[in-house]
């Protein structure tokens, strides 16, 4: 399932091989929570943006339009008419930050749905099952996550439980890939890897769920809060103690710079709807740094929004144009904003792969890490 390929110190080039197909990594996977990505884009714009793998969110779909609908349709990709790999995260950190919690315990988490306050219980066994009607080609494992700043005493809690939960998971997904009607029989488990900014919990809790021989780790509850000094300091502690042999993936992460950095530290898979939303509200990524198109300056500026991209929109539309859009709110402004912005971490993925090949990936980092990541004022 996944190949090592190359190593420039722990930057890592390899190919995470599935049943929808095969993923050149590092990779970036575009946020598509309900099934499509914010901004109008459709499967189609995807492939054209350079996407190789799509992000989806089990609680979001289990509460609209419902696992079982999805079910009846084929299966996510069928749905969506995509298809190439898809993930979908296990609904936990969507459970903790967005509805109205009833009651946690080992068992699961009691809670209302955002939607409509109606009542739901979700627990390891339920996560997969509704992961597994989704058909999608990765499960992550429902995990207890807390936000930061938390008590050791609460990330011990969560971390210990994370591991039950994850236990729970690898043995209802082999059963359910077992079954004759099952979506995807080829479904994948990836676990994570808690502990809040504890270095001694995230290394036991890695050690533990290594031993475990899943598909695919991940290393979640961080970007909630802590700054980027402490979150590549946890990625640093964590790195020797993830099997070389398995994908890596760092969980709702981030912007450009903090991507490179990941890579600089040993991981494989990105995802973060920050693309997608800064690009709606006007905040596009160039080679030079961020720009803001809603600044006045852009008011009449002929210019792509970035010259040195090739994206479908910078060959087609200027900064003021595509200002303009945005200041009428129409549709096609955040359109066009999305697509630049998907387009440009999928290339930027790119780049960082192709310099891994070269063996120049550190020069790549000194060059970019801190540029890319600078607000153009």
């Amino acid at each position: 399932m996944f190949e090592l390929k190359k190593k420039e110190k722990k930057a890592r080039r390899g190919e995470f091989r599935t049943v929808h197909g095969t993923v050149q990594t590092p990779a970036f996977m575009n946020v598509g929570t309900c099934a499509a990505i914010k901004g109008g884009i459709a499967a189609d714009d995807l492939e054209n943006l350079k996407c190789q793998i799509e992000l989806s969110n089990t609680y979001h779909l289990h509460v609209r339009p419902g696992d079982d609908v999805i079910r009846e349709m084929g299966g996510l990709h069928q749905f969506m008419n995509w298809t190439h790999p898809i993930l979908t995260d296990s609904g936990g950190f969507q459970v903790f930050s967005l509805a109205q919690l009833n009651k946690i315990d080992d068992d699961g988490v009691t809670f209302q749905s955002h939607i409509d306050g109606k009542k739901i219980f979700m627990g390891p066994e339920e996560s997969m099952r509704i992961q597994s009607n989704l058909g999608s080609t990765v499960a992550m494992a429902f995990d207890q996550c807390i936000g930061n700043p938390a008590t050791r005493q609460e990330a011990e809690i969560a971390s210990e439980r994370t591991i039950r939960w994850l236990e729970r998971c690898k043995k209802e997904m082999a059963r359910l890939n077992a079954l004759p009607d099952t979506v995807n029989q080829n479904q994948l488990l990836f676990g994570i890897n808690q502990g809040s900014v504890f270095p001694d919990l995230r290394i036991e809790n890695m050690k533990r769920i290594a031993e475990m021989d899943l598909d695919g780790y991940a290393i979640g509850g961080l970007a909630v809060g802590e700054s980027a000094e402490t979150m590549y300091e946890i990625i640093e502690a964590v790195e020797p103690y993830m099997p070389t042999d398995k994908i890596r993936y760092l969980m709702g992460v981030g912007t450009c710079e903090n991507i490179i950095e990941g890579v600089w530290r040993g991981v494989d898979l990105f995802d973060c709807v920050m693309p997608s939303r800064n690009a709606r509200h006007g905040h596009l990524c160039t080679h030079a740094g961020i720009i803001n198109l809603n600044n006045n300056r852009y008011e009449r500026d002929p210019l792509p929004i970035d010259p040195e991209c090739d994206c479908p929109v910078c060959r087609r539309y200027s900064r003021a144009y595509i200002r303009h859009l945005l200041k009428a709110k129409e549709a096609l402004g955040q359109r066009l904003a999305v697509m630049h912005n998907l387009y440009f971490y999928n290339n930027l993925m790119e780049d960082i792969r192709r310099a891994i090949d070269e063996d120049r990936f550190e020069e790549f980092r000194a060059e970019n890490s801190k540029k890319l990541g600078t607000r153009i004022k």
